[in-house]
């Protein structure tokens, strides 16, 4: 039996220490999914591990492409899968971590099957979500597909605010001529893996207090300079994240410095929200909170070994 230990939780919550813990007392690597720590050029603002923890266990999928580069959550998937396949040739165990929801559940469960999609299609509902805006996605999703409308209006609202996939899912309905959640769950995604969900929480307060400190370490460590480097690309998508927007604001003029860094730990806390939103509707995780002795952890997770 194969078992990939999965930590998941909200920003700053303390994922990176314990995911080192566990990969050294199952002698095993691990597999990052956190979907901004992919790109080279992105160390301060993402938090990557920094080069001690990096020391103390093998990761894979830490700053291994270039913000240049076209790197989707399906791309990710093929590769990672990949990758804990070819670490199972020698070790029962692999350990996950990351707070990027979708990029979670990518590895546990895969994604639905859609068929291809005309590029002038594709390219039709980009145009006119340039020229008519995030409104024009809206109204064509409850027209096309109402159900599905309601159901993320309801469970997952700012999905709705998400251009990349709002365009994908009025492609998928003009391009098939059916909803798009016709084409979900058709077919389950076999594993060769038992996974071990652990979730990692703390008092919403002290998740915020927790984020503010770490935004305040991050802009004392360079996190400014980072960013300006960035700056000349900041339309590509890797950069459309929080900490890097922020400061790209300012570098525009449209924000005070003070004022920046104050909404990079806004919008850092309305992440975590969502985070664990996301991650507490999955079932089969259990939940400690953060400061539990991590050989309880441990003790949980060799109870669960078959």
């Amino acid at each position: 039996m194969k078992y990939l230990i999965t930590i998941v939780g909200p920003t700053a919550i303390g994922k990176t220490a314990l995911s080192i813990k566990l990969a050294n007392h199952f002698n095993c690597d691990i597999i990052s999914c956190d979907s901004r720590q992919f790109f080279r050029e992105m160390t301060i603002g993402t938090a990557v591990p920094n080069p001690e923890e990096l020391a103390t266990a093998t990761h894979h999928f830490i700053q291994n492409k270039s913000i240049f580069d076209n790197y989707t959550v399906g791309d990710f998937e093929k590769e990672a899968l990949i990758k804990i396949e070819e670490l199972f040739q020698t070790n029962d165990y692999a350990v996950l971590v990351g707070g990027s929801g979708l990029y979670v559940d990518a590895i546990l469960k895969g994604f639905d099957e859609f068929p291809a999609i005309d590029p002038a299609i594709r390219e039709n509902v980009n145009l006119n979500y340039e020229n008519l805006g995030i409104e024009y996605l809206q109204q064509q999703l409850e027209t096309l597909d109402p159900e599905y409308f309601q159901k993320i209006t309801f469970e997952n609202p700012q999905t709705l605010q998400n251009p990349q996939r709002m365009m994908r899912f009025v492609e998928v309905c003009l391009g098939t001529g059916k909803p798009y959640s016709s084409f979900l769950n058709q077919k389950k995604n076999n594993r060769n893996f038992t996974p071990i969900v652990i979730g990692l929480e703390a008092d919403r307060n002290v998740i915020y207090d927790r984020i503010n400190l770490r935004v305040d370490i991050m802009i004392n460590e360079g996190l400014l300079a980072e960013a300006e480097t960035l700056y000349p690309n900041k339309e590509l998508n890797a950069l459309q994240t929080v900490g890097y927007r922020e400061l790209f604001s300012y570098f525009d003029g449209d924000f005070t410095l003070p004022f920046a860094i104050e909404e990079i730990k806004k919008n850092t806390r309305r992440f975590s929200k969502r985070q664990l939103t996301w991650f507490k509707r999955k079932e089969n995780t259990q939940w400690f909170d953060y400061l539990t002795d991590q050989k309880n952890i441990i003790k949980y997770i060799e109870n669960h070994l078959i």
